[in-house]
């Protein structure tokens, strides 16, 4: 069973900065493009960021350039370092593979306030 466990979430202001964490499955982690996902309150799911095993990186329109997609392949984690906030960024943030397995973790609420 895959196990996904989010963290680093929290309550930001405007313009500031968070980093999240996620510890994926080491099998599931290694072999699997890993992404950032986030659902917004009355939003459906999307994703935001990617990563393959080498490193490779994609963002949406919407967050490139302020976010920093990572992986550190010995620890099975992937980051997201988030700059610049702004309240549509608001939202629970999970880690999955690309395309999304069926099982999620329970993600990590981040706030952020105007």
């Amino acid at each position: 069973q895959v196990q996904l466990v989010e963290s680093g979430g929290g309550l930001v202001q405007v313009g500031g900065s968070l980093r999240l964490s996620c510890a994926a499955s080491g099998t599931f982690f290694s072999s699997n493009v890993m992404g950032w996902y986030r659902q917004g309150p009355g939003k459906k799911r999307e994703l935001v960021a990617g990563i393959g095993s080498g490193g490779t990186t994609n963002y949406s329109d919407s967050v490139k350039g302020r976010f920093t997609i990572s992986r550190d392949n010995v620890k099975n984690t992937v980051y997201l370092q988030m700059n610049s906030l702004k309240p549509d960024d608001t939202a629970v943030y999970y880690c999955n593979r690309i395309p999304f397995d069926r099982d999620w973790g329970q993600g990590t609420q981040v706030t952020v306030s105007s």
